[in-house]
């Protein structure tokens, strides 16, 4: 820095250098360090501005019914839990959008429970709902969580990879989706609390509390244990819309209990006979998932529930055909790239859906048994050039998938 002289004088303000703590010089003037600093806070009010603008723009806020419309394109039937969420969702949007007045009504956060059997479409409709919203988006699993201190990972390590999604964009990410797949698995494992620690049960749903409700938290930015001298990411959960699913295996029997029936076998009460024995998931309360192992603090903070009905056989056929990334058109798009037409014979989606049925695997079934029957033609496909058209018929369909010996996981 060259000398500064007596005459030296701020070219903003007009401060001798006796009245600054440091003048600053440049190649023809110079700024002391009060202008600096308010430079500085300028420069900051303008970035964030024009960052909560981009913010506002970023999220395209769909009514309702278009939601559910763009949810029709990838997930087939589940017209109940797809109104669900286009509701919640698009209240929670409209709850971020919201300028709160001195006199205006705050609308509180509305987290989502999706409970169905395994297959029936829970994540797929999360991240659907993520897709046509355009933001940050991450799928955890509950059953490697437990409390903090313990084998396993932190609750925090949820808003870790929200992070991550976001690309660390912190604002971005308080905006985000959150799936929490597999909540049933942290059910509390005993009725008397007090007997023994629960570790990944109570004590994960008790951890979870706080960041569902919307509190700040410090998340380490690549996951792991949290020791002291680890730098922190400060986020705030109050806009993070936790969507929490799970298949609650077995709380058929908590459902027949209250409403006195049996879930196998004839109805006790003659008023029940418009009860869907076949279904009791539609009769889910939070009661039932108290019953189950959810703790009450917890069922409160996940104030909408919605359940998910099991896969017949016309909406299991539907989905081998009908969405944009159906089964067959993924093998038709492989197929394509070898320059090889593939046609599936109709008596060859019947039976893919019969031995779905017959399995009970759902929708993550009919993935597999394709895979049982085409893994021969992708195999050798790719080495016989001369191939312009594979034409699936149902002998071929059934010699593949015999040769799987799918009977093993059948009598599993």
């Amino acid at each position: 820095m060259a000398k500064q002289n007596k005459e030296s004088r701020c070219s903003f303000c007009g401060s001798g250098k006796q009245d600054t703590l440091m003048l600053i010089e440049g190649l023809d003037a110079f700024i002391c360090d009060k202008c600096v600093v308010q430079a500085n806070q300028l420069l900051v009010q303008e970035l964030g501005s024009k960052k909560s603008k981009s913010l506002d723009t970023s999220i395209t806020l769909l009514k309702p019914l278009e939601i559910k419309q763009h949810i029709d394109l990838y997930v087939i039937g589940q017209d109940d839990a797809k109104k669900v969420l286009s509701v919640a969702v698009y209240n929670h949007y409209k709850r971020l959008s919201q300028k709160i007045d001195q006199d205006e009504v705050e609308i509180e956060k509305s987290n989502i429970m999706l409970v169905g059997e395994t297959g029936t479409g829970k994540t797929l409709l999360a991240k659907t709902i993520a897709k046509i919203l355009h933001v940050p988006f991450c799928i955890c699993d509950a059953t490697v969580l437990t409390e903090a201190g313990y084998v396993g990972e932190d609750v925090e390590s949820i808003l870790t990879r929200l992070l991550q999604a976001a690309d660390y964009d912190v604002a971005s990410a308080e905006r985000g989706i959150v799936y929490i797949d597999e909540v049933d698995k942290v059910a509390r494992k005993s009725d008397n609390p007090s007997i023994t620690r629960d570790v990944s049960g109570e004590g994960v749903q008790q951890a979870l509390l706080k960041i569902l409700e919307g509190t700040v938290v410090n998340v380490p930015p690549q996951g792991g244990r949290k020791h002291p001298d680890q730098k922190m990411i400060p986020v705030n959960t109050n806009n993070i819309l936790f969507i929490c699913g799970g298949a609650f295996d077995g709380i058929e029997r908590k459902i027949a209990n209250r409403l006195r029936t049996q879930a196998v076998g004839y109805k006790v009460k003659k008023d029940d006979v418009d009860l869907d024995l076949k279904n009791l998931y539609k009769y889910i309360t939070p009661q039932d998932l108290k019953s189950f192992g959810l703790i009450p603090e917890l069922i409160g903070r996940v104030p909408v529930l919605t359940h998910l009905n099991p896969l017949d056989k016309a909406a299991l056929r539907n989905i081998l055909t009908e969405p944009k990334n159906s089964l067959l058109r993924q093998y038709v798009k492989l197929f394509e790239f070898e320059g090889v037409k593939l046609v599936f014979e109709d008596e060859v989606l019947d039976f893919i859906v019969d031995k779905a049925m017959e399995y009970k695997l759902g929708a993550r079934g009919l993935r597999s048994i394709c895979e049982a029957i085409m893994l021969d033609a992708m195999f050798d496909i790719p080495s016989e050039p001369g191939v312009k058209e594979l034409n699936i018929t149902l002998g071929y369909a059934v010699e593949k998938f015999e040769k799987a010996d799918f009977k093993k996981l059948k009598a599993a």
